[in-house]
């Protein structure tokens, strides 16, 4: 009796140890579950190339042809803006171009016919002059040799032929300078007049032309800055247009994850907007934020200072449904 009762207790020793172990066994992995450090969940958004359509000229916006959300092309019109001083710019433009035209024809044409016939006019003249005062010349030079009279009178007779000789040369130099015209240097700076007028005609052409403002890239309108009737200056933002063809995930990581992470690697992507489905992206370049609100101070743990690092991660696939701001997480 005493040995059936004894072998009892000892059987419902053991199951109790049995039972006891179990139960640590099962909080030691519960444990072991709870306590176990959360994975790291690195967030990010997505990104694309965002091109800001500006003014180049100020004025005031007379129309806008699209909406925000449109899909656009290359070279399309967005908006034409109204400015009144570049027609002005315009009209003075091609006055000094009428102006330096006028200039440079009379430079290659010359002196007027009329200028030329009273040049003419005046040589013959200055040459008669002469041959007046050449007979003059010579009787008073045979009356001087003969002693007749005296040598004054003969130096004044001669000092008068060679200025009415002085003044015929002169006069046909001014026939000779009416038939030539303009010197070279002159046609060549009225030329030069008109080609800097072409310039400015072809300056504000341009500045006409920009009136229009066109599309960059192929997108999507995303926003408009200015309405219909507001005045905006030069280089003035009008709208903004997102190339979804070009985008990228970006992420701010802390260097301290960043071991598992290289240029070149090949990282899983999960975008919460599209559900649970995950994609491939590759890394395309890490660089350090500048600014100093990316370091965190863990010296208080006995470690060291903590940099973020602007991680771009490219898809390697079309990733249909994407849109810029949407969340992104790094796997």
């Amino acid at each position: 009796m005493d040995t059936s009762i004894e072998k009892r207790n000892k059987r419902s020793t053991l199951v109790g140890l049995a039972v006891v172990i179990v139960l640590v066994a099962t909080l030691v992995i519960i444990g072991q579950v709870l306590l176990r450090p959360e994975p790291e969940t690195i967030m990010g958004e997505v990104s694309a190339t965002e091109y800001r359509v500006s003014n180049k000229v100020p004025g005031r916006i007379a129309e806008i042809y699209v909406e925000e959300g449109q899909q656009v092309r290359e070279g399309d019109t967005l908006a034409y803006i109204s400015s009144p001083e570049v027609d002005a710019k315009m009209e003075q433009a091609k006055a000094a171009r009428a102006a330096a035209t006028a200039q440079s024809k009379k430079a290659k044409n010359g002196a007027r016919q009329q200028q030329i016939d009273a040049a003419y006019e005046m040589w013959q003249k200055a040459l008669v002059g002469v041959d007046v005062a050449k007979k003059s010349y010579d009787r008073v030079h045979q009356l001087y040799e003969k002693k007749v009279i005296p040598a004054q009178k003969h130096d004044e007779v001669e000092a008068q032929y060679r200025a009415a000789v002085a003044t015929a040369n002169a006069a046909k130099t001014q026939y000779d300078l009416a038939l030539e015209g303009a010197q070279a240097e002159d046609k060549a700076a009225a030329e030069a007049l008109v080609a800097k007028a072409d310039g400015a005609i072809q300056e504000v052409t341009s500045y006409q032309e920009s009136r229009f403002l066109l599309a960059p890239s192929d997108g999507e309108v995303v926003e408009i800055y200015a309405k219909h009737s507001d005045l905006i200056g030069t280089g003035g933002p009008v709208m903004s247009i997102v190339d979804m063809n070009d985008v990228w995930f970006s992420f701010s990581i802390r260097e301290d994850l960043l071991r598992n992470l290289q240029v070149g690697q090949v990282v899983d992507i999960n975008v919460p907007a599209l559900g649970e489905q995950t994609y491939k992206g590759k890394i395309t370049y890490m660089r350090a934020m500048a600014s100093y609100a990316t370091w965190r101070a863990t010296k208080v743990n006995g470690q060291y200072d903590v940099r973020s690092f602007d991680v771009k991660v490219v898809p390697t696939e079309t990733i249909e449904g994407l849109r810029q701001g949407m969340t992104a997480i790094l796997k």
